[in-house]
């Protein structure tokens, strides 16, 4: 037998020699869970939104700097819904509650005279990142419609508090003084300076986003969304990943908040209404739950769609509404699922 097992058979003599090209080690290709960045159309965009300031200075258009603005926050905190919807499979309908608590803090923190951002933009993260812990906690015992429901219950009660607080304005919220400052060299008074800021911000969240979904976390997480039964049957503790997703992207709205803030000037408990965590969730089905670029791709939609069809109507909803049905009925991943069916597209 041994001899046998040590004899060339036919198809290994035709079997040509190994050449150093072809020994090279390739790197694996993405699984099914794996979210590649995609380099080449990833820098391309970022090429733009380096340049788009530029360009509106140049065309004397400089209101599309601060709707850029607004777009990459809100991209930022639709990336981080899309975390815990499209890739954890919870339905939070709370998640405006973050935001508007970052936003409070920072506005809080600047009455009192900390205007630095060095000091209160992580305190900020941070009192959103708790707070989402606290709720998670809680909320993750729970499934379903009732996950749904106390999460908004949460964030309506989060809402009321705030009302109030009349020492920082109540329902009628409260003006910053002005924006943070970060050196003596950046001016966040600027919108130029602070739509590179927004945009610093939501590349490197991205970036977390993307790296924390390619690794084991990432990929424990989305099993858990497909089958969390069969991962708790194998030994996964499904609900401390959970809860960690849950986290973080408090945390990362905290970071919305805080720039939403800042280009605001103004903080209110309208901030924490269920309809901006809704509206936060139509940017994400726009996009496409579950995919990458799904809250960019959303938030971009909508707020351009917002911006385009308010200047025609008072009735932009309508036309809006009409825009979510197309993609729900044509697009049932949502638009980024468009690039799926086209070879070369930068989906998987």
């Amino acid at each position: 037998m041994e001899d046998l097992a040590m004899t060339p058979t036919s198809s290994t003599l035709a079997a040509p020699l190994p050449t150093s090209a072809s020994a090279a080690p390739r790197a694996p290709a993405p699984g099914l869970l794996d979210h590649p960045l995609h380099w080449r159309w990833a820098l391309a965009l970022l090429v733009l939104l380096l340049a788009l300031p530029f360009v509106a200075t140049a065309l004397k258009e400089e209101f599309y700097i601060g709707l850029a603005s607004r777009v990459l926050i809100f991209a930022l905190a639709a990336t981080s819904l899309n975390l815990i919807l499209g890739f954890g499979g919870m339905i939070s309908f709370g998640h405006a509650a973050f935001i508007g608590l970052g936003a409070y803090a920072v506005g809080i923190l600047m009455q009192s005279g900390i205007t630095s951002a060095w000091v209160a933009w992580p305190v900020a993260i941070g009192a959103s990142a708790l707070f989402a812990l606290a709720i998670g906690a809680i909320s993750l015992r729970t499934k379903g419609v009732y996950f749904i429901m106390i999460t908004l219950a949460f964030a309506q009660m989060l809402y009321y508090v705030l009302v109030s607080l009349k020492a920082y304005g109540g329902e009628d919220g409260m003006s910053l003084p002005g924006r943070s400052i970060i050196a003596s060299g950046i001016d966040l008074a600027q919108d130029q300076t602070f739509y590179y800021v927004a945009l610093a911000a939501f590349a490197l969240a991205f970036i977390v986003v993307q790296r924390l979904l390619n690794a084991r976390f990432g990929h424990t997480l989305q099993a858990i969304r497909e089958n969390e039964t069969r991962m708790v049957a194998i030994g996964f503790p499904v609900y401390r990943y959970k809860l960690a997703a849950f986290t973080l992207a408090g945390g990362l709205a905290g970071l919305a908040g805080v720039l939403v803030a800042n280009q605001s000037g103004f903080v209110s408990p309208a901030l924490l209404q269920w309809n901006q965590s809704g509206m936060l969730m139509i940017m994400v089905i726009l996009g496409g739950v579950g995919q990458l670029y799904g809250g960019f791709v959303g938030a971009v939609v909508f707020l351009v769609l917002e911006e385009v069809l308010s200047s025609y109507t008072i009735y932009w909803q309508f036309g809006l509404g009409a825009v979510l049905l197309a993609v729900v009925l044509l697009t049932p991943n949502g638009l980024m699922s468009l690039l799926q069916r086209r070879p070369g597209g930068i989906t998987k």
